[in-house]
C-alpha cells in the first residue's frame, strides 16, 4: 500500500480559463479545489444575481437552471482531467460524451454558493466518466453521471 500523502491542488480562475475553452457567460465555475489527480475534486460556483440566465429563469423568482449546474459539473470535471496531466501536455479540448442519471433536488437561487463534487468512476484512453454532486451549504440540490473526451484541440 503506498502510504505516500495525496497532493491537493486548487485551480484559480486563470488557470480554469487556461484549461477550458468557456468564457463569460457559459463558465459555470469560478475555482475547482482539493484536486486529486483525475480522480476527484470540488468545482466552486458563486452565483449572483446578475448572471444573464436570470433575466428569463425566472424575472420574479430567479432560479439557476439545472442544466447550467450539470455543465458546472462537467467543467469542474474537464479541469481535473486537463490540470492532471493524464491527457498529455498538448492542447486540448473537452466534448461532453454522456449525462446520465441526473436528478434535480432542491432549487439554488443568487447568494448561494455551488460545490460540484466530482469523482472518477472510470478512464479509457481519452475518456473519462464522473459521479458528480452539486450540493449547497452541504445539502445535495443536483447529482449526475458525467462522460467527457478530450482531443487535441
Amino acid at each position: 500500500m503506498d502510504d505516500t500523502p495525496t497532493k491537493l491542488e486548487t485551480a484559480d480562475i486563470a488557470r480554469i480559463l487556461k484549461a477550458l475553452p468557456h468564457r463569460y457567460p457559459f463558465l459555470m465555475i469560478d475555482r475547482v479545489i482539493d484536486m486529486r489527480s483525475d480522480e476527484s475534486a470540488i468545482g466552486i460556483k458563486n452565483v449572483t444575481a446578475n448572471e444573464p440566465q436570470f433575466m428569463g429563469h425566472f424575472p420574479e423568482n430567479p432560479v439557476f437552471p439545472g442544466v447550467l449546474m450539470i455543465e458546472g459539473m462537467a467543467q469542474t470535471a474537464g479541469v481535473l482531467c486537463i490540470c492532471s496531466g493524464k491527457a498529455g501536455s498538448t492542447t486540448k479540448s473537452v466534448f461532453f460524451l454522456t449525462i446520465d442519471k441526473a436528478k434535480f433536488r432542491k432549487q439554488v437561487v443568487p447568494g448561494d454558493t455551488i460545490e460540484y463534487h466530482v469523482s472518477k468512476i472510470a478512464n479509457k484512453r481519452m475518456m473519462w466518466w464522473y459521479r458528480a454532486e452539486a450540493r449547497v451549504q452541504g445539502s445535495l440540490v443536483a447529482e449526475a453521471e458525467v462522460g467527457a473526451m478530450i482531443v487535441n484541440a
